[in-house]
This record gives structure tokens, C-alpha cells and sequence, in this order.
């Protein structure tokens, strides 16, 4: 029933149209004219003025045909860098870019997905209850978008994200991140005449460093040091540098203790440094963590879990829930009392010029929402 042509073609359509975060408007402005055409109601939220935005998270309401609680589909219209002026390939089934940027299947390979689906479904009077699309803004910086959602306009408190790479998976847990952003201020001086005088921030920071496990923890558990910056010359003592990491960990008390363990690292490195200037208060450490999402967990009888299986069975296939390393527009969502399954689209090497997508995966992904759709307007009685 997907009609491979359209779908190839509206994919092509999208990536076309740039949209790194903050600069979604000329895509949201797109998208909503082929919704509105689909018989859609359209609301943009306010979140923009939060988010830095051209434009809100874009919500989109169709009617059902059949009586079911609402259900929701989730995308992000946001790409990576570099991402602009993108020039898709299509070769042998599959979608690459020019090689000069992305591709941009992240994500609207799920955008052209849930549209088609829903053209097939509108199309053919296909049973559905009402179903609610949310493309939010920003999720590549920080899940912005969803974080600044207005959630007043939403209806459903059940649905999916299409934000992974694995077609047989439905991703039933997620793990909580903590950001972290460290400043380390030390003293100049001279580095050639009078190194005496400073305080080397960069050696207090390393000796901190140097004391974290980063990388991987335990099954549930990472951390990461990703950025570090400092300014200035060679033959200058640097007097302040900025680190900013991460720490993940599908349990909150873990997440809890590696975090409070980051901290006391560089705590202990500026309070025990043997360069010190008492009446400066130097070396001195100013601290930021921030809760960048929760974490999230969908038991197996939740009808998200449930409604995805048996829709996968009906087409002759098998879905297996998993647990990820990443964050989503989900993480958001599940915070809110709203349960969000995530589900693949096929993409590959997101993030990097040598992005992909196989046209079939995302045949294979429609036909699964159309059953998706079809199976839960077929409970007149659904729990959350």
C-alpha cells in the first residue's frame, strides 16, 4: 500500500530544505502546508522564544475514524552540522548525500514516514483513531524542542518516537544524562620569565581529570569529558579553563553517585593544588550539572509495547524491545507522563557526512505504523 515513489520522492523534498537547529522555519513552514492539504489541524506552540527557534514545535491533528484514545508520532525537523545545502544521491535503493554534509535521514526520514503512512491510511479510510504528529525544534542541542513544548496542546499520553536506526526494535528503556560544565580559574604570568607566579589552570583541571573514570562504567553507566577550551598564548601561564562532559546511567541513584564523583574530582584538584595563592582564593572551580532528561522505562504490558508487537506479528515480523545508550525527544516526553516508544527508521552513520538510508527500511517502518494505527483503532478500550 506505501507508495514507494511518494515516499522517495517527499524524503528527497525535505532534505533539500535546510534546517540545522534554531533554523527550522522554512521546513516546519513546508511541512505544514502538505498536513493542512492532508486535512490536518495545525498548531505551532510558543517555544521558540525558549528555544532560540525560527519557529515553535509544530503539532498536527487528525480526526479519527473509529473510537480509540488518541496516539502520537514524534520526529525532530532539526539536523546536525554541516547540513546545509544538502544534495541527496539516490543509487541502488539507497539515499546518501554528496558527501560534503549529512544526509539528514536524522530525522526526517521519520517525517516523510509518518507523513506517508498517513496519506495510505487518510487515502483508503483506513480505521484510525485520532493521531497527533509532533516535529518538535532544536532536539540536536539539547532536546530544546521538546523540553519547551507546550504540553497543553497535546492529547495523547501514548505514542512514538521514530528517532533510531534498528526496524526490528522497539527501544523500552533509556538512560537519564547529567551535563556538566566545569571552570577551573587559575593565574597568569609570564611562562618564560616568572612561571613562578601562576597557577596553571589546565594542570589543576588535568589532575581532576586524570582522577574520573570516563567511558564506559558498568552495563548501565557512562561518563565522558568532551569539550575542553582554553585561550591564549604559549608563553602565558593560563589562568582559566573550560571543561563540559556528560555522565548516563539507566539507574538514577548511579547517575547520582558517578555525578557527585565528577564533582568531588575537580573539588579535590582546586582545593589540594600545591600552587596556591591564599589571599587570591586561587586556584578557585566554579560548578554547573544540570539534568539534561530522565530517564525512561515501558513495561512489556504497556500497550505501546503491546500494540507495537502485535502489529509487527500481523506483518510476519518480530520486534524485540532494547535498552539504549541515547537520549530522544522520548526522554522529554516520559517526564511528562506521556509513554514513548522508539522506533527505527533505518538510518545509518547518523551525524556524519557518510549518512544513509535504505528506501526499503523506510517502506518497512510505514507499513508498520499503518498496522500500528490499524491495530490500536481496533481497542475501543486502551489503558496507560
Amino acid at each position: 500500500m506505501i507508495n514507494e515513489n511518494r515516499l522517495k520522492d517527499l524524503f528527497v523534498r525535505l532534505v533539500r530544505i535546510d534546517s540545522v537547529s534554531g533554523k527550522e522555519g522554512a521546513i516546519s513552514r513546508q511541512i505544514r502546508k502538505l498536513l493542512e492539504a492532508m486535512g490536518a489541524d495545525i498548531l505551532i506552540d510558543d517555544s521558540g522564544r525558549h528555544t532560540g527557534s525560527e519557529t515553535g514545535n509544530l503539532i498536527a491533528r487528525f480526526k479519527g475514524n473509529r473510537s480509540a484514545p488518541p496516539l502520537f508520532f514524534n520526529a525532530h525537523m532539526d539536523t546536525v552540522e554541516p547540513g546545509k545545502g544538502v544534495n541527496p544521491i539516490f543509487e541502488a535503493g539507497v539515499f546518501r548525500s554528496d558527501g560534503t554534509t549529512i544526509l539528514g535521514a536524522d530525522d526526517k526520514s521519520a517525517i516523510a514516514i509518518i507523513i506517508e503512512a498517513m496519506k495510505v491510511i487518510l487515502d483508503n479510510n483506513l480505521p484510525h483513531g485520532p493521531i497527533e504528529m509532533v516535529l518538535t525544534t532544536c532536539e540536536e542541542v539539547g532536546l530544546l524542542g521538546a523540553r519547551y513544548l507546550d504540553y497543553s496542546l497535546l492529547n495523547a499520553r501514548y505514542g512514538y518516537a521514530l528517532d533510531t536506526f534498528d526496524t526490528d526494535s522497539i527501544i523500552t528503556k533509556a538512560p537519564a544524562a547529567n551535563h556538566f560544565q566545569f571552570t577551573v580559574y587559575g593565574k597568569s604570568a609570564h611562562a618564560g620569565a616568572e612561571p613562578e607566579k601562576g597557577i596553571n589552570a589546565i594542570r589543576v583541571a588535568a589532575r581532576a581529570i586524570s582522577g574520573l573514570t570516563l567511558g564506559r562504567i558498568d552495563s548501565e553507566t557512562t561518563c565522558n569529558i568532551g569539550f575542553i577550551e582554553c585561550s591564549g598564548a604559549t608563553n602565558i601561564v593560563p589562568e582559566k579553563v573550560h571543561i563540559k562532559g556528560e555522565a548516563r546511567s539507566h539507574s538514577a541513584s548511579k547517575l547520582e553517585e558517578v555525578t557527585r564523583e565528577i564533582v568531588a574530582s575537580f573539588e579535590n584538584a582546586v582545593a589540594n593544588s600545591p600552587e596556591k595563592i591564599e589571599e587570591e582564593g586561587l586556584p578557585k572551580l566554579a560548578v554547573e550539572v544540570e539534568n539534561q532528561f530522565p530517564n525512561t522505562f515501558i513495561p512489556e504490558d504497556h500497550p505501546v509495547v503491546t500494540i507495537a508487537k502485535k502489529s509487527a506479528e500481523n506483518q510476519g515480523r518480530k520486534l524485540v524491545s532494547k535498552k539504549t545508550g541515547g537520549g530522544s525527544d522520548a526522554n522529554i516526553f516520559f517526564s511528562k507522563n506521556i509513554v514513548t516508544g522508539v522506533i527505527g527508521t533505518g538510518m545509518r552513520d547518523a551525524h556524519t557526512v557518510r549518512e544513509n538510508i535504505h528506501l526499503a527500511d523506510m517502506v518497512k517502518t510505514a507499513s508498520l505504523l499503518i498496522e500500528i494505527i490499524g491495530v490500536h483503532a481496533g481497542k475501543e478500550e486502551t489503558t496507560s
